[in-house]
């Protein structure tokens, strides 16, 4: 399988200088957040496994594992709505992802409740820094089903 366009192939093409603020943007989150960096990872994840991003579910599964985190805890983020391992500052933001990266199947996009339960665990800076998360996880995630970028080949550490 070979995706179908390269987006950074030309490092001077327009797509590639808008895809380079779109990284910058997302490393900004990743590094300067007081997001805890394990919750950042399940978002990206999650995120990333609804839209059907094969690349992006393989970067932060990766990711995540290298960075420490159980196999048991990456292998239920898809069913974390049963699954028993997740504080519930975790299960906040993983429900908050879901609605906002289904906001077209949501009537009223995201809930009133879904979102006063974030607030209960996260600081306004923090809220702020997972909306971005969530809308920047979602443009990436698109642009690569769009080009059909494969996962599979990705080694831990190359992003965030």
């Amino acid at each position: 399988m070979t995706a179908r366009l390269s987006l950074l192939g030309n490092p001077n093409a327009t797509a590639a200088k808008a895809a380079a603020h779109f990284g910058t943007a997302s490393k900004t989150i990743l590094q300067e957040s007081s997001l805890p960096a394990a919750t950042q990872k399940l978002v990206l994840l999650r995120a990333s496994q609804i839209n059907g991003d094969s690349y992006a579910t393989d970067v932060w599964a990766k990711n995540a594992a290298a960075a420490g985190e159980s196999a048991t805890r990456l292998n239920l983020v898809a069913a974390w709505h049963e699954s028993t391992v997740f504080t519930d500052a975790e299960r906040a933001a993983l429900a908050l992802t879901e609605e906002g990266t289904r906001i077209a199947d949501a009537v009223g996009g995201v809930t009133d409740e879904v979102w006063t339960d974030a607030a209960k665990h996260y600081a306004q800076d923090q809220l702020s820094d997972l909306v971005m998360l969530i809308a920047l996880i979602n443009a990436t995630n698109r642009m690569s089903v769009i080009v059909r970028q494969h996962g599979g080949d990705y080694e831990p550490g190359r992003l965030g």
